[in-house]
């Protein structure tokens, strides 16, 4: 048998390490914060850096949330993926759906923002005409670059990336220093702050979820975690440092821009004058002088290149949640159909910029942030909740990141800060469907559209409205193999059988070896079955050997599976009372189009036990599986794929195990049913 894992295998073979994760998040942190501050400050007034403060803490709890979800389940997608586990195909279209708007928001408001910051180097953009042009041009530009794909490989993305994001930090963190300087002036913040009157409660929870918006980074980052390097103590530094960095450059830029553009009449210029461009506005009142007139120039010109990036990111993003949606049959397949070159989702991402170009001809970024706010607060809610119910559902498989401050609760560990982040953040979006218009009726309008959309269109395809369904990427590309699938069920054995399945469901997998990182994969559904009989509690404790007999098999099925170019492995462990029922009902649940596992001897008992046991499998399950492998092909609605290892290696194992158990007048040798068997393999 052989065996392509190196020993040892885990997170640390892959490619990403801890600054990439950082510079991924801390890109929308950085890029967030030079349009979003306006909004927040037009709305929250006086309480801004106090909003500020409270929304960095929120961000520590999604960070916490995000990693252990990432962790547990690597697969390109991040909220919708961990709804997908938790809950069923119906919650993870609702997340991706919300943040499909997120993203078509964010390239528009990114590109209007970046309009505005041009105008240090070109006054004309403040015109009306020539904002639109310029639009225009923006859109026109991300819009191609999406459709044709990342230039150059992952480590040049990978470099351009952490330059942007540390000429961001540093020009940030040089305001602060500056503003805090020139303008110290404390009793300016706290002028006209009458909390509950100026601002009004309203404002301040739809600055708090506005300032949430940048929580698409963790998508990004958390869609990218099955190439991530990071053992647990990076993770941990990672969880700590964002929320820190977040809350330093947050607070201090709004401490700044209060005291350079106080609030007077219940109005501060960093929500009217400059609300698409606040950063330069603070920088305006800086001094007047030659060398802040370079800053400006400096800050407006990086501010729009980061912009324009992030525009970029969002309409590519944009684009991989609708391949996701389509791979998943949540939407029409020939909606994420994969352009035969570029082999990116080009209907989607064209029309995701047409539509991004005329959100941004109404020039209006409160309404935009406000409505950005409703699908951020609802991936983010869907989030914690789906960490929450993972802790009862798969409470057995290993996290490399677990979330702490635990509680015991009906057998489970349920993590306080998740259930913090849920509570809150669910608070908040109630506020903003409450008090913001734009958010009201843009956000519900287009969830109900796409729940409405999503309910007929599998309902007229005859797909279950709550269960898994997936195609192969060759459906995406037109292309026709005559074995492929995109998702594979392998109930594993915890036995040296488990490399073979597993292997076989990576050989038959839709993976593509041109794919990168930004493009779809096929998954390879592990899943470890506890069969409990029924004098037991279903949710009872299970002894400590059998979950970690478990978490072994589950690590050792991932790491074989995604050795396979374009495969994923997405582990599990289940509790039944049937082995044949568990696997059949697991595999409807998943949507997954066939099922994987070993063969059964073509006669009835030997003298060695039947035929899972004498391939290796330990602790009885093997018995069970000969006549599971027959339930399953009678009753399974997929295809069942039936193996076994090389006829040398069946061999042997069935000689040890023979000798192994035989009696005193027993030669040892194998039996008459043993040898039809191999005759017939």
């Amino acid at each position: 048998m052989t065996d392509p894992v190196r020993r040892g295998t885990s997170l640390a073979y892959r490619t990403i390490g801890n600054p990439t994760v950082f510079a991924i998040t801390y890109a929308s942190v950085a890029g967030g914060l030079y349009f979003l501050l306006g909004p927040i400050a037009g709305n929250a007034l006086g309480a801004t850096p106090f909003v500020m403060a409270a929304a960095a803490v929120l961000f520590g709890l999604a960070v916490m949330t995000f990693t252990e979800g990432a962790a547990l389940h690597p697969e390109r997608a991040g909220s919708p993926t961990f709804a997908r586990h938790a809950f069923d195909e119906a919650w993870s279209f609702v997340a991706a759906w919300a943040l499909l708007l997120d993203s078509v928001l964010i390239t528009a408001g990114a590109t209007l923002a970046a309009t505005n910051y041009l105008e240090v180097v070109w006054h004309e953009t403040s015109d009306g005409k020539t904002e639109i042009a310029l639009a225009v041009l923006i859109i026109a530009f991300v819009t191609i670059r999406a459709i044709r794909g990342g230039t150059g490989g992952p480590a040049t993305r990978v470099a351009r990336l952490a330059i942007v994001v540390s000429v961001d930090l540093l020009l940030q963190v040089l305001v602060i220093v500056l503003g805090l300087a020139l303008l110290h002036d404390p009793g300016s913040i706290t002028d006209g702050l009458d909390l509950g009157t100026s601002p009004d409660w309203q404002g301040v929870l739809f600055g708090l979820g506005a300032a949430m918006v940048v929580v698409t980074g963790l998508e990004s980052a958390s869609g990218l975690a099955g190439e991530i390097s990071v053992g647990k103590k990076g993770l941990r530094r990672l969880v700590t440092s964002l929320p820190i960095v977040m809350f330093v450059v947050f607070v201090g830029v709004a401490l700044v821009g209060l005291m350079a553009l106080p609030v007077e009449d219940g109005v501060t210029k960093l929500g009217t004058r400059w609300v698409d461009a606040p950063v330069i506005g603070i920088i305006d009142r800086l001094a007047d002088s030659t060398a802040v007139d370079v800053l400006k120039v400096v800050v407006g010109v990086a501010a729009a290149a980061t912009l324009v990036g992030m525009a970029l990111a969002s309409l590519s993003s944009a684009g991989r949640i609708a391949t996701q949606l389509a791979r998943h049959r949540q939407i029409p397949t020939r909606l994420g159909r994969l352009h035969p070159k570029f082999g990116t989702p080009w209907l989607v991402i064209a029309f995701a910029g047409v539509v991004a170009l005329v959100l941004v001809s109404f020039r209006d970024m409160d309404a935009l942030v406000g409505t950005m706010a409703f699908g951020a607060m609802t991936a983010v809610t869907i989030a914690h909740l789906s960490i929450l119910r993972l802790r009862f559902t798969e409470p057995d498989l290993e996290r490399q990141y677990r979330i702490p401050f635990n509680v015991r609760v009906r057998g489970a560990s349920l993590p306080v800060p998740a259930l913090l982040g849920a509570v809150l953040s669910g608070l908040v979006w109630v506020a903003i469907v409450v008090s913001h218009p734009a958010a009201r009726t843009v956000g519900l309008a287009w969830m109900a559209v796409g729940v409405v959309g999503y309910v007929v269109y599998r309902k007229t395809h005859g797909l279950p409205v709550r269960g898994r369904v997936a195609v192969p990427d060759a459906a995406l590309r037109r292309e026709e193999k005559p074995v492929e699938y995109g998702s594979i069920l392998v109930p594993l054995l915890g036995s040296a059988l488990d490399d073979d399945l597993i292997q076989t469901a990576g050989r038959l997998a839709g993976g593509d070896d041109e794919t990168d990182l930004e493009e779809g994969y096929a998954v390879i559904e592990a899943v470890w079955i506890h069969v409990l009989p029924m004098s037991l509690p279903i949710d009872g404790p299970l002894p400590d050997e059998k979950r970690a007999e478990g978490k072994a098999a589950l690590a050792r099925a991932r790491a074989v599976g995604e050795e396979y170019e374009g495969v994923r492995v997405a582990t599990s462990a289940v509790r039944a009372r049937s082995l044949g029922k568990a696997i059949i009902d697991e595999a409807e649940r998943r949507g997954c189009q066939a099922i994987i596992m070993v063969a059964p001897p073509p006669t009835g008992r030997s003298k060695t036990g039947r035929a899972g046991a004498a391939l290796g499998a330990r602790g009885g399950r093997g018995d069970a599986l000969s006549e599971t492998a027959r339930y399953v092909v009678d009753r399974a609605k997929c295809q069942v794929i039936l193996g076994a290892p090389s006829l040398a290696e069946t061999e042997e194992v069935m000689r040890r195990r023979r000798e192994a158990t035989a009696g005193p007048d027993d030669d040892g040798g194998l039996t008459d049913e043993d040898e039809a068997w191999l005759d017939q393999l």
